[in-house]
């Protein structure tokens, strides 16, 4: 599955030569993101990246710029969404325990941010959940 999500850095002093990076970040496997680099100190990637989750595709891509930036500090991930093998995958149980669970609670179980064929949540309001005793698990 392809996802699609945008990766923020502050950046040393050392790391100001723009072509530089965009080099440096291709040559890591950068090559499915466009590379922003507007205010000084600052990037910003916005990825298409084939993975089989959210997560993979996301923490594939952070090591990826960690090896061209390595003095580079993430400061957001956005958006947060993930879907319910996502939610599964981080807490440890199948998709289809959490499919159930979700059914069976669902009046504590966080409100997806998007309905339909595939249900997407905030990844910070999954976790809300399960920080607060909503879920079982």
């Amino acid at each position: 599955m392809e996802y699609e999500f945008t990766l923020k850095y502050w950046l040393t002093t050392a790391d100001s030569d723009a072509d530089e990076l965009v080099e440096r970040l291709g040559a890591a496997g950068c090559d499915d993101a466009l590379v922003g680099i507007g205010q000084p100190g600052r990037i910003a990637l916005d990825f298409s990246r084939e993975a089989r989750s959210a997560q993979a595709a996301v923490v594939s891509a952070m090591m990826a710029v960690k090896k061209a930036i390595p003095t580079a500090r993430l400061v957001e991930v956005s958006p947060d969404s993930v879907g319910l093998t996502d939610i599964a995958e981080l807490v440890g149980v199948s998709r289809q325990n959490m499919r159930q669970l979700s059914l069976a609670h669902a009046k504590t179980f966080p409100t997806p941010l998007h309905s339909g064929n595939v249900e997407l949540w905030h990844l910070a309001r999954a976790g809300m959940a399960r920080g607060a005793g909503h879920l079982p698990y």
